[in-house]
């Protein structure tokens, strides 16, 4: 899908402050309210805007820790591959959970109140994940650049 500059302007905005008004973001970039809204209902039908979020400090509601997991499986056949990422989708610990290419299948982005915590969680539920033939822990010990929004350009046609 092609983004004209003017939804590119909605975007950018949208991701740095969610809960602006459509009459903000309408003064904000030129247009009146009405052909502002149909903008963002376009791009939410479109599937580019999937939904509003509130950013949460993890430390502040007790997720001290932050680990990316490394993971191996046995098999690469499609059904056991799709089982394990049925699983992990439904670990509340694994907030992102990435297919990935290289020496390892899975990249999962792990949060625990602690280290006992998350060691746990380690042993007793990702080590009985189906068809784990290794996993590598990789604790996160400080947060230089962490995900607030993506980069938004006009694409050329």
């Amino acid at each position: 899908m092609a983004l004209s500059t003017t939804d590119v302007k909605i975007l950018a905005l949208l991701q740095s402050d969610a809960r602006m008004t459509n009459q903000s973001v309408a003064d904000s970039i030129g247009l009146s309210a009405s052909p502002c809204w149909r903008k963002i209902r376009k791009l939410e039908e479109d599937e580019v805007i999937q939904g509003y979020r509130a950013v949460i400090n993890r430390r502040k509601i007790g997720l001290a820790v932050m680990v990316f997991v490394r993971v191996t499986i046995d098999s690469h056949s499609e059904s056991e591959a799709k089982k394990f990422e049925e699983e992990v989708a439904a670990l509340e610990d694994v907030v992102a959970c990435y297919s990935i290419g290289g020496d390892a299948d899975f990249l999962l982005q792990v949060v625990a109140r602690d280290l006992d915590s998350y060691a746990d969680f380690a042993m007793s539920v990702v080590r009985r994940l189906p068809g784990i033939k290794e996993m590598q822990s990789m604790f996160v010990l400080k947060e230089i650049k962490p995900l607030v929004s993506y980069p938004i350009k006009k694409q050329q046609k």
